[in-house]
């Protein structure tokens, strides 16, 4: 596994456990990358579904991938504070052509307020049965549900008060 370079464009894949294309994000900026873990920002990149759709990114984000989590972090800021939209998904693997993980379908929202509600659980559902997730995964994903609640509400790792902040600074510096 490669490491990406810092203040280089890479793309993200997003893929199903059945391994086909979930979703492409055209370009993110790599602000920070290491076997560990991977921070990367972008701002109005094109993002195409499965089913060939495209559309636009809405506002800046930053994106927080890690190695050792089965869920990475988008960081969206908007003009009424930093929305989180968190996928639990496979740890990221970059293989030098791209940021990949396996979407599992649950994800959790987190408002500027940092509350938040766990999405999808009917999808999670239909999907672990159709595409068979083994057992051994269901456990991985709700520890790492837990995890993810746990860093909320400890406002620790991305969701610290001003790490979105930070990171958005440096992507600024690679845009001038």
């Amino acid at each position: 596994m490669g490491v990406p370079i810092e203040g280089e464009p890479v793309q993200i894949h997003s893929y199903k456990h059945n391994g086909h294309i979930h979703r492409v994000w055209e370009e993110t900026t790599v602000l920070k990358g290491s076997e560990k873990l991977v921070i990367g920002a972008n701002d109005r990149t094109l993002v195409t579904e499965s089913d060939g759709r495209t559309w636009i990114t809405r506002e800046p984000a930053i994106c927080y991938f890690h190695s050792q989590y089965w869920f990475n972090v988008i960081g969206m800021i908007r003009e009424d504070g930093i929305y989180y939209y968190c996928n639990l998904s496979s740890p990221f693997v970059f293989d030098g052509e791209a940021v990949k993980y396996i979407d599992y379908d649950l994800d959790i929202k987190v408002y500027p307020d940092m509350t938040f509600n766990l999405l999808d659980e009917d999808e999670y559902e239909r999907h672990r049965r159709e595409m068979n997730y083994p057992e051994v995964i269901d456990q991985i994903l709700k520890r790492n549900v837990d995890k993810l609640v746990q860093m909320i509400r400890q406002r620790s790792g991305p969701f610290a008060a001003d790490f979105i902040d930070i990171w958005y600074e440096r992507y600024l510096t690679y845009r001038r």
